[in-house]
C-alpha cells in the first residue's frame, strides 16, 4: 500500500471513530436524561436483580427471560440492571419489569445500598459481571440463556457464581463430569426451562395447511471448535428445497450474530433472505428477525437447528427436531446423551432434504425418543412445572439470604469500591458470546 492509500485509509478510520464516538455520546446523553427522569423502585422493594452488562448485540440473551421475570415479579420485587446506554434504552422499552441504568460503580453502590437484594441473576458470562461479583452480601446466580451441549455449558466460569440454575439431570451430569472440584449437588439447582411455559400463541400469520419448517441456525462461531453454524453448509440448499415445495412453508430465523466473522456465512444468510423475498407471497414463507421467540417453536411441524440452545428449547416440546451436523471437522461435539440419539442432517442428506424432514415428522420411534430425552433434560415438562421450580429456587435462596443477613445484622450492605468510578459508555459490540 502506497503512502497516499495509507493516508486515505487512516483518514477514513479516523472519521469512523469520530462518528462512532459522537453516536455513543448522543446515546449516553439520552440514557442519562431518561434515567434521571424515570422513577426508581422504592427502597427495600427489590429482592431479585438481573444484571445485564452487555450491549445491544446480545439482547436476545435477556429477552428470553422477560416472560419468566414478569411472572416472578407477581411474587417478588424484580429489576433489570443495565450498564450500556443503548441496551438500557432498548430494554426499557421492552421489559415487563423495572429497568435501571447504572453506568458507574457509584451508581451500582447507591442502588445496592437502598435495596434488600437477596439474589443477582446473570444470563451470560460478560466480563463486567466481575464488577458486580465484588459485592458479597447477596447470592450471585448464573441462569444462562439456554440449555445446550456446547462446551460453553461446562465453562469453569460456573465456579465464579454462588449458584447456577440449570435445566435438569443432563446439565447436572454434564457439570459433574467436566468441572473439577465443583459441588454440583449444592450449587447447581435444576429448574427446567421456564420459558416453555410462556411460548406465545400470537402467530403473525394464518395457517394454510402447509408443513411448517422452522429453520433456526446459530452463528458461525469465533473459533474452529465452535463452528456449529449451518447457514453456508446446509442453509441455502435446505431453504431452496422448502421454498420450491408446494406443500411446505419456511420460517427462517438466523442467529443475530450470523456473518459477523465470515463473509461466506454472511452472504449465505443474505441469499436465503433474498430467496424468501422473491418467493410466492401466498405460500407465507417468513424471514423472522423479530424480538419475540416462542411461537415459532410451538407452531412448527419440524424444527431444523444447529448445536445450540435452540435444540433444547425445541426438545422441551417433544416435537420433531432435526440437528445439522457441522461441516467443519474441528467443531467440538459432545455426542453423549441426547446428541448420540438425535436426528442429524449431514450435507449428504441435502440430496433430498424434504424426504428427510417428512420421515422425522411421521416416525413414531423418533417421537418416542424425543419424549425420553425431554424428560432427561428438563424433568417434568407439563405446563407450569418449570415456573414452579424457578420460583421455588428463588425462594430457597432468599430464605438462605435472610438467615445470613440475620447473622450479620448491623453490617453495611455495601462496602465502597476504592478502585474508582468505572463506567460503561460503550454501545459497540462486546466480547462475542459462545451461544
Amino acid at each position: 500500500m502506497g503512502l497516499f492509500q495509507r493516508l486515505l485509509s487512516d483518514a477514513r478510520t479516523g472519521r469512523k471513530v469520530i462518528r462512532n464516538g459522537l453516536r455513543n455520546r448522543r446515546t449516553r446523553n439520552e440514557a442519562d436524561r431518561i434515567s434521571a427522569e424515570s422513577s426508581r423502585p422504592a427502597p427495600g422493594s427489590i429482592q431479585v436483580g438481573v444484571y445485564f452488562a452487555d450491549t445491544r448485540v446480545n439482547l436476545y440473551q435477556i429477552r428470553q427471560w422477560y416472560a419468566p421475570l414478569a411472572e416472578l415479579a407477581k411474587h417478588r420485587g424484580v429489576a433489570i440492571i443495565t450498564r450500556s446506554p443503548g441496551a438500557y434504552l432498548t430494554i426499557r422499552d421492552e421489559s415487563p419489569v423495572p429497568v435501571l441504568y447504572l453506568r458507574t460503580v457509584t451508581d451500582i453502590e447507591g442502588f445496592l445500598a437502598e435495596q434488600d437484594l437477596a439474589t443477582m441473576l446473570y444470563v451470560n458470562q460478560n466480563i463486567k459481571n466481575f464488577q458486580m461479583f465484588r459485592y458479597g452480601r447477596m447470592w450471585h446466580v448464573f441462569i444462562n440463556h439456554g440449555e445446550s451441549d456446547k462446551i460453553y455449558m461446562t465453562s469453569n466460569q460456573y465456579k465464579a457464581y454462588d449458584y447456577a440454575f440449570v435445566a435438569g439431570q443432563a446439565a447436572l451430569d454434564r457439570l459433574a463430569k467436566k468441572l473439577w472440584g465443583y459441588d454440583v449437588a449444592h450449587r447447581a439447582i435444576p429448574i427446567g426451562r421456564p420459558q416453555t411455559d410462556h411460548l406465545s400463541d400470537a402467530v403473525p400469520f394464518e395457517g394454510n395447511g402447509r408443513t411448517v419448517v422452522f429453520y433456526a441456525p446459530t452463528w458461525e462461531g469465533d473459533r474452529p471448535t465452535m463452528a456449529y453454524g449451518s447457514i453456508a453448509s446446509h442453509g441455502v440448499e435446505l431453504a431452496r428445497a422448502v421454498l420450491a415445495s408446494p406443500t411446505h412453508r419456511l420460517i427462517y430465523r438466523p442467529h443475530p450474530r450470523s456473518g459477523v466473522n465470515s463473509r461466506e456465512y454472511r452472504e449465505a444468510n443474505l441469499e436465503i433472505q433474498r430467496m424468501i423475498a422473491a418467493a410466492d407471497p401466498a405460500a407465507g414463507h417468513l424471514y423472522d428477525d423479530g424480538g419475540v421467540l416462542g411461537w415459532q417453536i410451538a407452531i412448527a411441524d419440524v424444527q431444523v437447528t444447529d448445536v445450540s440452545a435452540m435444540v433444547y428449547d425445541r426438545l422441551a416440546t417433544g416435537k420433531p427436531l432435526v440437528i445439522t451436523r457441522p461441516a467443519s471437522p474441528n467443531a467440538e461435539l459432545d455426542e453423549t446423551g441426547f446428541l448420540a440419539h438425535a436426528e442429524w442432517m449431514s450435507t449428504a442428506d441435502l440430496a433430498d432434504p424434504l424426504g428427510f424432514l417428512d420421515r422425522v415428522i411421521t416416525d413414531e420411534e423418533s417421537r418416542a425418543n424425543l419424549a425420553h430425552w425431554a424428560q432427561h433434560h428438563f424433568g417434568d415438562t407439563t405446563p407450569g412445572a418449570s415456573t414452579e421450580r424457578f420460583h421455588a429456587a428463588i425462594e430457597t435462596l432468599i430464605g438462605r439470604w435472610e438467615s445470613e443477613a440475620a447473622n450479620h445484622a448491623g453490617e453495611p450492605r455495601v462496602e465502597h469500591d476504592p478502585q474508582g468510578d468505572d463506567e460503561d459508555d460503550s454501545d459497540e459490540e462486546s466480547v462475542p458470546q459462545a451461544d
